[in-house]
């Protein structure tokens, strides 16, 4: 008598925005290899919405919080994707250690994590991180492009590596051309912590005030973009194994007016996160004439923005400002006690929603710059995915169809590796980016010599 297989279990931890797409994947997978998705997230009816019902789904309810019950399901799978906030993934992957069972997160490798090596090692599993869009897919299609060049014997000079959550062309309809497709509190902290990178063989410390300028431009497929550094790129250069190059750094793209809007924002101190406002009694319009009445706002360059709100040309920052509810002395704010980064993530979950029509825009640009055979070189990457609705964005597919992707190539034994890893090895980045291709995620390469002898 054969012995019947056990159907192998994915355990998918989230069920929000950005797991849309990967849950569509999985499921189809489950139809093709008899497998089964078991789907936890706190919101039971928002697992259904997402699974619809799927006979090879299984929708549990869960506090994250809840050990016992965490670490019952693990132990229960066969493998774990956490669609998780960052912090929370310890907690899942402390029990994939105690049962053996591999886990994949879209996330950075913060310490907590990175520090479980020679214990995911020695359990014989897989943690891939990084495992997104960004960080992901530009890890994984700049290390085809950079480990091409390097057999090739080219010296590669110059990496840049860009990339945007956007609105597509037909969705854009707001002074801010911007929508909110991911995480909103991420929207409103970015860039906080300042920036750090390497150009032309200096280290450059670029601080918080400093980033949203509107005139560092770039051109990919034809449109322009503004870009501000990422937190801190210099960590990449050894692992991309870029260790000689003289300029790398990794940025964000956003329409330029959203950078100049921006760049007032922070001027205003409207993404402070220490004084609190009592804003059940507040409209928008109450808030921000009492958030301007502080004392370290009583300076020219605040007056100057100011101004612009009573300017006769009526410019593009007042209406940016006017879209958000500057003048709205009707809708009460009522989110308790906050922060006035509280307050402008409150105003755009309000005002730049996506509508269920809406479709976004995923634009990632790689510029790198090589020598070979004395003559110096420009290759330039670009990506673009359009989402299909405000649902199904491109966000989503970005973020969800590489954890998927690698998913089904570990259940089939094709990523043979132990570790904490992020998918920069050949044999990770490759049949990911193929499978990709088959989903129209495809980057486009333009080459240009720049000089010669």
């Amino acid at each position: 008598m054969h012995e019947i297989s056990r159907v192998k279990t994915i355990l998918l931890f989230g069920a929000g925005k950005s797991a849309t797409v990967l849950i569509n994947f999985l499921l189809q997978q489950c139809e093709t290899h008899s497998w089964k998705l078991i789907v936890a997230d706190v919101r039971e009816d928002l697992i259904l919405l997402k699974t619809k019902g799927h006979p090879l789904s299984q929708a549990v309810a869960m506090d994250i919080q809840d050990d016992p019950l965490r670490a019952a399901w693990i132990q229960k799978s066969d493998i774990v994707i956490s669609m998780m906030p960052p912090a929370l993934h310890i907690l899942i992957a402390r029990h994939c250690i105690q049962y053996k069972k591999s886990l994949l997160t879209a996330s950075y490798v913060d310490d907590a994590i990175r520090a479980m090596q020679q214990d995911v090692q020695d359990a014989g599993i897989l943690f891939l991180c990084e495992m997104g869009l960004d960080p992901g897919i530009d890890h994984m299609s700049a290390m085809q492009v950079i480990d091409r060049l390097k057999n090739q014997q080219a010296i590669i000079t110059s990496f840049k590596s860009h990339c945007g959550g956007l609105i597509a062309p037909e969705s854009d309809n707001n002074p801010w051309h911007y929508k909110i497709s991911w995480n909103p509190r991420n929207v409103v902290l970015a860039g906080k912590s300042g920036a750090l990178y390497l150009n032309k063989h200096q280290v450059i410390q670029e601080p918080y005030e400093q980033l949203f300028n509107a005139q560092r431009i770039v051109q990919a497929e034809g449109i322009e973009y503004a870009y501000y550094p990422n937190r801190n790129s210099i960590p990449y250069i050894d692992l991309y194994k870029l260790q000689d190059t003289e300029t790398f750094f990794r940025t964000t793209l956003r329409h330029p007016d959203f950078m100049r809007g921006w760049q007032k924002i922070v001027q205003l101190k409207l993404t402070d996160e220490h004084i609190r406002y009592e804003t059940d009694s507040l409209t928008p319009a109450a808030f921000f004439k009492q958030h301007l009445q502080q004392p370290d706002l009583q300076h020219a360059d605040t007056k100057d923005i100011l101004e612009q709100f009573h300017s006769s040309d009526h410019g593009v920052f007042a209406r940016q400002m006017q879209f958000l509810g500057w003048d709205d002395d009707t809708t009460p704010i009522q989110i308790g006690k906050a922060s006035a980064a509280d307050v402008m993530q409150w105003l755009l979950e309000k005002r730049l929603v996506l509508q269920p029509h809406d479709k976004d825009r995923i634009v990632m640009l790689h510029e790198i710059e090589y020598s070979l055979n004395n003559v110096q070189h420009l290759i330039q990457c670009s990506l673009v995915v359009d989402g299909d609705d405000a649902s199904s964005t491109a966000m989503a597919k970005t973020v969800g169809l590489p954890l998927g992707i690698a998913t089904v190539l570990i259940l089939n034994d094709s990523l043979p590796f132990t570790g904490v890893h992020v998918p920069v090895l050949p044999e990770m980045y490759n049949p990911v980016l193929k499978s990709l291709e088959s989903h129209g995620i495809r980057f486009n390469e333009t080459h240009v010599v720049l000089s010669g002898l």
